[in-house]
């Protein structure tokens, strides 16, 4: 028996890394996959079926069972389609995982309006118009479900020279933080990752010495274990995922400076010097550097 005996899920990007490892665990441990893949390069160009296919592929010759799609998920007929193929084939949809994406790195000084709007397209766009379609579905169902989208450190932590990318995964973030407050009276979790993997987007940027550590499949039981029931009252958080160490993400809020509300506002200059009198407290900024 597997954790998702008798599960549907949809993973979006998942012709290659870190989705071809979600979706394949996701058949090892019993759901039925949908298997979606543009097919394109790491910038978002091209398009293909190869990629998909040999991942249902792969799944049926384990024994599991699978469907290829070749949407675009920044498209919203696209996106639509997914679920719908789910629902044709496999009779309803329990598991979204949102998953798909590219890159178009710029530092900000040479950003342009184009690379900004593909990457968020894809990245933001994308995973609304994903997860919009699946829970509309869940709700329809009446079953609960589950949802897991992805969002990055460049978008929680900072990166140099992903400010499209690091903007569109910090809103998916924010997504993630409000439609899991929807969400729990009709039983639908809503959970955030932030991988660090070996990856169509990412395998020639890591460094060569550290590259084994990183595989996307020591990524995807953790993705699995949130779709399973186990995790039925997990929801809302951010989860991020290194090799074999998982942490989360805690939105916080640190007091630095208060005075009496009977004072009146306060004076500029006494504001930056309570402020600055507090730095060597301050948590670091990112706290993942180095880590890699």
């Amino acid at each position: 028996m597997g954790l998702l005996d008798g599960k549907v899920a949809l993973v979006t990007g998942a012709g290659g890394g870190l989705g071809r490892t979600h979706a394949l665990l996701l058949a090892q441990e019993g759901a039925s996959v949908v298997v979606n893949d543009l097919g394109g390069a790491r910038d978002g160009t091209g398009s293909g079926h190869s990629m998909a296919d040999e991942v249902v592929n792969e799944i049926k010759a384990a024994g599991g069972n699978a469907v290829a799609n070749y949407g675009n998920v920044a498209v919203a007929e696209d996106a639509r389609a997914m679920t719908q193929t789910a629902v044709d084939t496999f009779g309803k949809l329990d598991i979204c995982i949102a998953n798909a994406g590219i890159l178009r790195d710029k530092s900000f000084k040479n950003m342009t309006a184009d690379l900004w709007d593909i990457v968020v397209n894809v990245h933001l766009k994308g995973t609304y118009l994903t997860t919009k379609a699946a829970y509309d579905q869940m709700l329809a169902q009446e079953t609960g479900g589950r949802i897991v989208v992805t969002s990055s450190t460049s978008g929680l932590l900072g990166n140099f020279g992903q400010t499209n990318y690091g903007a569109a995964k910090a809103g998916i973030a924010g997504l993630a933080r409000c439609l899991y407050l929807e969400g729990m009276k009709y039983g639908i979790t809503v959970n955030v990752l932030a991988p660090t993997a070996l990856s169509r987007l990412t395998d020639d940027i890591f460094p060569d010495q550290v590259k084994d550590n990183f595989p996307p499949e020591r990524v995807s039981p953790m993705v699995v274990w949130l779709c399973s029931d186990e995790a039925k009252e997990v929801t809302g958080r951010t989860w991020l995922v290194a090799g074999n160490r998982v942490s989360m993400l805690s939105w916080q809020l640190t007091e630095l400076a208060r005075k009496d509300e009977s004072d009146g506002p306060w004076d500029v200059e006494d504001v930056g010097e309570a402020i600055l009198a507090t730095k060597d407290s301050w948590p670091s900024i990112n706290p993942m550097r180095g880590m890699v």
